[in-house]
């Protein structure tokens, strides 16, 4: 398996990786409250899996308002930068490479989270849809409860938005990344812009697929302009409508954002595939397409076996592959998968979501141990 594709070292604009594996963002909500900022815990986290060929840290609020579940890290404070530069030095000491992804949630949030009513492009609830909260369960566990109805956003809460992202990519730079991912996947503020049945707008941002992905192009744009359109890439998740985003333009409207992206010459764009069991298969076709459309890197990430992802590496459909889950047990996930070793499982659901501190978080044994 060390000879095969996965294992391929790779420049993606000027960055050297040693392989092509990603250990793509995880939510794992270990920041410290109140001011969700991270900490030595986080770092020590990160530090165990530079064996990657990059790293995606896990989805930051661009401000207070983007917050959609408790204890999730933050980019928009001195305290945070602080915080994060703990994981970058960790990361960079021991030759890793490292993006933020950066987020605002948009509707998926409560205002037991925030203090704040969400924002949305329109005032739609989604439905079927719960965020978590910390609220003193005896083994620290989170418990659900179901979003708010969201404010319809104004003009000036999307010049603010844009405003936000800007700053967080500066103030991720300012921590030692080498880049930062925006976050317009999985039913969150972003990609409730692109997606018709959660955007109702009637001005620029809604209606046609041109205006719906002009927030997205808007904030890449700002991201880019602030810190480098090498150092900018775009997440993105056509095949996932869970959260109640099931649109059924979706696919063409990734494609019209994806030609934009394109003639930005941003880094790289992030195929965000379902990773849960039975999930459907994205179409060859969907990827041919965005091949010949996006002519930089292209990741792909969801619930693949190396073999497969060596598949893909070798068509040229992909140029570098995100294992999420293998991530949360097996810190050493490319050694692992190089000598063909049996994969640590998860041992407690619990500690997906901040529940255990260290327990299920950095506690995983290594190949060698």
């Amino acid at each position: 398996m060390i000879n095969s594709p996965l294992f391929q070292s790779y420049t993606l604009n000027g960055l050297s990786l040693k392989n092509r594996i990603i250990m793509p963002p995880l939510t794992r909500s270990r920041a410290t409250a109140p001011k969700n900022t991270p900490n030595a815990l986080m770092a020590e986290y990160y530090g165990q899996r530079v064996s990657a060929g990059m790293i995606i840290a896990e989805a930051t609020q661009v401000s207070l308002q983007g917050m959609g579940y408790e204890k999730t890290p933050g980019i928009y404070s001195q305290e945070q930068i602080e915080g994060w530069k703990l994981v970058t030095e960790e990361v960079h000491k021991k030759g890793g490479t490292i993006f933020l992804q950066i987020w605002h949630a948009g509707r998926v949030s409560n205002s037991k989270v925030n203090g704040l009513q969400p924002i949305a492009p329109s005032a739609k609830k989604a439905k079927d849809t719960s965020i978590y909260i910390f609220n003193g369960a005896p083994n620290g566990d989170a418990t659900f409860v179901p979003v708010e109805e969201p404010r319809a956003m104004t003009q000036e809460d999307i010049v603010q938005v844009i405003e936000e992202f800007r700053v967080a990519a500066k103030n991720a730079m300012l921590a030692g990344f080498d880049g930062v991912e925006l976050h317009a996947a999985n039913g969150y503020l972003i990609d409730q812009f692109l997606r018709s049945n959660s955007n109702e707008r009637t001005d620029n941002y809604g209606g046609t697929q041109e205006n719906r992905t002009r927030l997205l192009l808007e904030i890449t744009e700002a991201v880019a302009q602030e810190i480098g359109h090498d150092k900018t890439g775009v997440r993105v998740s056509p095949f996932i409508s869970f959260k109640d985003m099931n649109d059924p333009e979706i696919l063409e409207t990734i494609m019209v954002a994806a030609q934009k992206l394109n003639s930005m010459d941003i880094a790289y764009v992030h195929l965000c595939e379902a990773d849960w069991d039975d999930a459907p298969v994205i179409p060859n076709d969907f990827r041919i397409q965005l091949r010949s459309t996006f002519k930089n890197t292209i990741i792909a990430t969801g619930n693949k076996t190396p073999e497969e992802a060596n598949e893909l590496l070798g068509k040229n459909l992909v140029d570098l592959v995100g294992f999420g889950r293998k991530y949360i047990s097996n810190p050493d996930y490319p050694e692992r998968v190089a000598a063909q070793a049996e994969m640590n499982e998860i041992t407690d659901n619990h500690t997906l979501f901040g529940g255990g501190g260290a327990k299920g978080y950095t506690d995983y044994p290594f190949l060698d141990k």
